[in-house]
């Protein structure tokens, strides 16, 4: 590993060459919420062998194909409009469909397996959450973090009425903490979306989408705490002469 990548968080790796992520993902690293750590503080937290995890990274180096999208290079407002247009469309879409399985799995076996009933009871609260998370986000953040973008252009000023975009972003990385979390006992909870022996389509099906939906979470939090976050930060710091 060089000098450069050792001084890397594992969210600045992913941040440039998402494909990274599955080999995170892989080894239970948290490249999102808990991504603002350098790969040898987080193999040693997961008590994972560093030179494997490294072989792997290094290999998807060594592929020819670039990565899926560069992420990085697109303009804030861009990348704003991909967000809410992919991943908050996706949640919004999602929600009641997976409530609809989860708590008909509640319905029929809540008073023998316990553990879907937690499931239902913590997705529904987090779906609570995240709709008011992201109405926050495009009401109040999204729509500075554009005007940023577009006093950079035209060498407007723009004064932010909460002071300081540090403040609603602290607000939304501690809401992604809380989110990152519930996800996590889910995926406990359902032993990795792994459905128990002889469950009913219906069962299976709500693992699946419990799967596609943390899956989906997880590059959305990621897109936001790793990338759009931290450029902002930067842009307003810039603007302001700061």
């Amino acid at each position: 590993m060089s000098i450069v990548e050792e001084k890397k968080t594992v969210g600045k790796m992913v941040a440039e060459d998402y494909r990274k992520a599955e080999v995170f993902k892989k080894y239970g690293i948290d490249f999102c919420c808990g991504g603002n750590i350098s790969l040898s503080q987080a193999c040693e937290e997961k008590r994972v062998n560093i030179d494997a995890v490294q072989a792997e990274l290094d290999e998807i180096d060594s592929r020819q194909e670039p990565p899926e999208h560069d992420f990085e290079s697109w303009e804030l407002d861009m990348l704003v409009d991909h967000i809410v247009a992919i991943h908050h469309a996706y949640v919004r879409s999602a929600n009641p469909t997976i409530r609809e399985f989860v708590n008909r799995v509640k319905m029929v076996h809540g008073m023998n397996k316990p553990n879907v009933s937690e499931i239902s009871d913590r997705f529904d609260a987090l779906t609570e959450e995240l709709e008011l998370h992201m109405h926050k986000e495009e009401a109040i953040l999204f729509p500075y973090i554009k005007q940023l973008v577009a006093a950079k252009k035209t060498g407007d000023r723009v004064a932010a009425p909460f002071g300081s975009v540090q403040n609603p972003i602290n607000m939304m990385l501690h809401e992604h903490d809380s989110a990152g979390n519930e996800i996590e006992i889910i995926q406990k909870l359902t032993e990795d979306y792994t459905p128990p022996k002889g469950a009913c389509a219906t069962h299976r099906v709500s693992y699946a989408q419990l799967k596609e939906y943390a899956d989906d979470l997880m590059r959305h939090i990621h897109l936001e705490n790793n990338i759009l976050f931290p450029r902002a930060i930067a842009l307003e710091k810039e603007l302001m002469g700061s």
